[in-house]
Formats: structure tokens, sequence, C-alpha cells
């Protein structure tokens, strides 16, 4: 047990890692089918605190799903496999074409594209993000429970990031809800 995962609220101490155990636990029951009752009991809370729990962690399975990213170093393979695993919308850039995209267009024009963009994303269900983490902050500011983000790199990001492609393919397959 590490002292740092310990947190005093008044007089007590919590152990962060328990927590955590205890969730991971109830999760896993959850998904193996035991009801959310059968999951209190095993792990000693109340029935209503598993609900709780899961409408706090849900994300809402959506028939459209977009995924949007850069600097993406491998983005042919992750383009393919969200192609093959019915992804809607697929915008991923490599650092060059991200620069490009800027540089080729006056102020004005970016930001009408930008915002256009942005506002085009309100028609999917669920959009999946890919960036830098400041740029994660804007997005989910911007579209809210809406985007499930993956913090590819601490802003500013200045060259190409590779995706794991079975970790994407199983973000995707929970998104779309194995559909």
């Amino acid at each position: 047990m590490s002292s740092t995962n310990l947190i005093r609220v008044g007089d007590k101490v919590i152990d962060r890692d328990r927590i955590d155990r205890t969730i991971d636990k109830l999760l896993d029951m959850r998904r193996n089918g035991v009801s959310q009752a059968e999951a209190a009991a095993a792990v000693g809370i109340d029935r209503p605190f598993v609900s709780r729990l899961e409408n706090l962690g849900e994300i809402r399975k959506g028939r459209r799903v977009a995924l949007i990213g850069f600097p993406i170093g491998n983005k042919e393979d992750v383009e393919r496999l969200a192609k093959k695993a019915g992804v809607d919308f697929v915008w991923l850039m490599n650092d060059v074409e991200r620069w490009a995209y800027v540089e080729e267009r006056s102020g004005i024009e970016l930001l009408n594209d930008v915002v256009r963009e942005i506002s085009d994303f309100h028609q999917y269900d669920q959009v999946i993000f890919l960036g830098s983490d400041f740029r994660v902050r804007l997005i989910e500011a911007i579209l809210g429970e809406k985007v499930i983000s993956v913090v590819i790199g601490k802003s500013p990001i200045k060259e190409d990031v590779n995706i794991d492609p079975e970790e994407m393919a199983a973000l995707i397959e929970a998104v779309r809800g194995g559909a």
C-alpha cells in the first residue's frame, strides 16, 4: 500500500487503491451478468450506489460514431480499422497534414472551417477524439459527454504519434456497443 494513495478526509483515512479495487470488482461482476443487488451485497454497499456509479461512468452507445485525431503517425492503419469497424466519419491527420491544413487557409477561413467541422461533430452520437491534453480539454468543453477522449501526448505535440491498433479497435467496439 502506497502512502500516496491514502487520503485524509476529516478524521478518516481513505485508501484510494481499495476504492479502485472495489469498483473494478463491481464492474467485473456487472459485466459478467451479476445483478446490481447481488454485486452490491458482495462488496457490502447499497444497490442504489451501484446504479449511481454506473450512471456516473456511462457512455451512451450511439449509432453514429466519428473518429478525429492528430497528429497520427499510422493514420492509414487506424483509418482502415475504423472503417472496418463501422465508424461513420474518420478525420485523422499526421503532423505534416495538420500544418498544411492551417497554412493553406487565411485566418478567417481557418476559423470558419474549424467552427463548421466542430458543428458537424454534433450530428454524431459519439465522437472519439485523439489529441494532446490541451486539445482534449477543449473538445470536451465543446462536445461534453458526446466525446470519448484519448490523450496521446502533452501539448504541444511536435511529431506524429502511433496509435495501438488493438487498443483502438477495442475502444471502437466498446463505443459501438459490439454492434
